[in-house]
């Protein structure tokens, strides 16, 4: 469950932050007449969200075993890409990003109504999407059949838009820059057993034959039926008797990985410090102008 609220927090306050940064721009510069498109295009891209992960979710089930393996395993390795890419991603560019929404703004506006909906939607339609297959592929990797792993989805979404609202009012302060490394740092490692299941999903398939063998099995000592073994199913996605080749994807994704993102470069050496919306203190704490009310 804290897994899947670690992904509903991760992408649901950077599409918060986007939605703010749109909004009180079109406040600040008095174009309120236009926040009615703005609203719409993250309103279709939330309902078109919701209906991806159902259909990756009922959808699957109509599926043969051997097709819903392979079906899994496959969207497992593109959901740990597309995460992958987001994290590498929201660390190079995060300090540009209000200017970049800015600019984009600025044209939609020109263009119109149409324009506005379209660069809302786009905006956040993509957070929207990954985090939807993520999480599909988080609980299919866990393999929990409750309400759970969904709670923590809502309760990581909740939370998120709350912090979002309180960046809007400027009443939240927050080191950013270290937030998203951190945060992004764990879900490197959720997404390491993500893809690590994903790849033991295409052998249940026959999609990968070879280095079937267990690498080791250590279910005496950590039962998967128990509270740990569960705690650890649902947290790093561990699995107590993993093939040779879960082993070996492990290592390699999640070393490399996390070395690179945790380099001491750009973003992480503290020159890429996100700052919230221009309303709200920035990540050193400083006050800016008060928020309008939108």
């Amino acid at each position: 469950m804290f897994s899947n609220y670690l992904i509903g927090l991760r992408e649901g306050l950077e599409a918060s932050l986007v939605v703010c940064i749109l909004i009180a721009y079109l406040v600040k510069t008095g174009r309120r007449d236009a926040l009615k498109p703005v609203w719409t295009g993250i309103a279709i891209a939330v309902l078109i969200a919701l209906g991806f992960g159902s259909v990756l979710e009922f959808g699957s089930q109509e599926l043969t075993f051997e097709a819903q393996e392979a079906l899994g395993g496959s969207l497992s390795v593109l959901a740990v890409c597309l995460v992958t890419w987001m994290v590498f991603w929201m660390r190079r560019t995060a300090r540009h990003l209000r200017s970049e929404l800015h600019d984009k703004l600025d044209a939609a506006l020109a263009m119109g109504t149409g324009a506005l909906v379209a660069t809302a939607f786009l905006a956040v339609g993509r957070e929207g999407l990954e985090t939807a297959l993520f999480v599909w592929a988080s609980v299919h990797a866990a393999g929990d059949g409750t309400p759970r792993p969904l709670i923590g989805v809502a309760l990581g979404l909740a939370t998120a838009v709350f912090l979002g609202w309180l960046f809007y009012r400027g009443a939240l302060r927050i080191n950013l820059a270290k937030f998203f490394t951190w945060t992004g740092g764990m879900l490197v490692v959720v997404a390491a057993g993500v893809l690590a299941y994903g790849f033991h999903d295409l052998q249940e398939a026959d999609w990968l034959p070879g280095l079937n063998s267990l690498a080791f099995d250590i279910s005496g000592t950590i039962p998967p039926d128990s509270w740990y073994g569960t705690l650890l199913k649902g947290v790093f996605n561990f699995q107590p008797d993993p093939t040779v080749l879960q082993v070996t994807v492990w290592l390699l994704y999640l070393v490399p990985t996390l070395a690179l993102f945790l380099a001491p470069v750009g973003f992480a050496s503290g020159k890429g410090k996100v700052k919230a919306p221009d309303d709200a203190p920035d990540d050193r704490g400083s006050r800016q102008s008060k928020a309008p009310q939108a």
